[in-house]
């Protein structure tokens, strides 16, 4: 779900299994990327994975690095994270949005090659775009709870 001249576009690691079958970003129960959303303020409500169109015309789009569906991300190869990045870098030269958010600093560092990147906001752009790295929102990953999630997704909010 993406779209000409976006305020942020997301850019998930890959499609879990469950997300894979069917087709919509970040549906794997237990996933709080739809929650970090709403906490943070860029949904009025809290939105389902189904109604992920809807933040199209808030203006913000949701894409994956990789395309592949695992059931983990550790499947993935350093050869995955680069091609992934030439593509991610073609989208934001073609749909110009304003700002890439990463969501997921370890697939950043890799597919960018940047192993000392830091959350938040990055110092390089991408195709003109703004960097962002936040992180990963997946349940299977207890590195951040909900509140911290909540408040890296709302420093971003609050830099538009």
């Amino acid at each position: 779900m993406i779209g000409p001249r976006l305020d942020v576009l997301f850019v998930g690691i890959n499609p879990s299994l469950w997300s894979g079958a069917v087709g919509l970003h970040f549906a794997r129960p237990g996933n709080r990327f739809w929650r970090a959303l709403h906490e943070a303020g860029f949904t009025d409500r809290l939105l389902s994975p189904d109604e992920g169109r809807a933040l199209l015309t808030r203006r913000i789009g949701v894409t994956n690095l990789v395309n592949r569906a695992t059931a983990s991300a550790d499947e993935l190869d350093v050869a995955d994270y680069e091609r992934g990045g030439r593509r991610i870098a073609a989208k934001v030269r073609r749909y110009r949005p304003k700002i890439v958010a990463f969501v997921g600093m370890g697939a950043y560092r890799v597919a960018f090659d940047r192993p000392r990147a830091r959350g938040g906001r990055q110092e390089e752009r991408l195709a003109g775009a703004e960097i962002w790295v936040l992180p990963n929102p997946s349940g299977r990953t207890a590195g951040y709870q909900m509140p911290a999630l909540a408040r890296a997704f709302r420093d971003l909010r609050r830099s538009l």
